[in-house]
């Protein structure tokens, strides 16, 4: 979270990795980090956050 990245391609590898862990659909993860709703949160809040994300039927 705070840029100290080799290249795109890796922090691209480590939020999918990151996201599929926690069981969260692509994309899901960085939204929370880069676009956040509200303040900018706390690593261990992106995580919480991401451990609440619950998929629903169409």
């Amino acid at each position: 979270m705070d840029a100290d990245r080799v290249n795109d391609a890796e922090i691209d590898r480590l939020l999918t990795a990151l996201g599929a862990g926690l069981g969260c659909p692509s994309g899901y993860v960085s939204d929370l980090i880069f676009w956040p709703k509200g303040p900018s949160p706390t690593a261990a809040e992106v995580v919480d956050q991401a451990l609440e994300y619950r998929p629903f039927a169409l």
